[in-house]
């Protein structure tokens, strides 16, 4: 039963379980800056492992669960694999997450997903289990 609040009617159970399962995805702090990184340009695995700071390896996997879930995609250019976002609401979610934790630490560099610390009321929130 679909209730109708405000003009809104709750989605289904199948679409809350999809984002659910989205929302999931981007917990993870790599995940999440590589989602970052891609939201300002296409960019190949190699590059992507430069710019976060990780493992080649763990990039590609952590590309490939990103790629099943639908949040990116990539192309072939010769031998090289080419990521993007090509959604613009994802790309939306993703910048202004960050745009706002890093407003409320007060960096505002362009680079603010990869030094933005938890702030105190995320981390009450995780000791409430909320």
């Amino acid at each position: 039963m679909a209730a109708d609040i405000g003009g809104f009617e709750d989605p289904s159970a199948e679409v809350l379980a999809e984002a659910a399962a989205a929302f999931g995805l981007l917990a993870s702090a790599a995940r999440l800056h590589l989602m970052w990184a891609l939201a300002q340009g296409e960019c190949d695995v190699t590059h992507l492992a430069d710019r976060v700071g990780g493992a080649l390896p763990a990039v590609s996997q952590h590309l490939a669960k990103l790629k099943l879930a639908g949040l990116v995609r990539s192309r072939r250019e010769g031998r090289r694999q080419i990521y993007y976002v090509d959604d613009s609401d994802v790309v939306t979610v993703v910048r202004s997450m960050i745009g706002q934790l890093a407003a409320r630490a007060g960096d505002t560099s362009a680079s603010a997903s990869a030094s933005v610390s938890v702030p105190a009321s995320v981390r009450a929130l995780r000791r409430t289990g909320g």
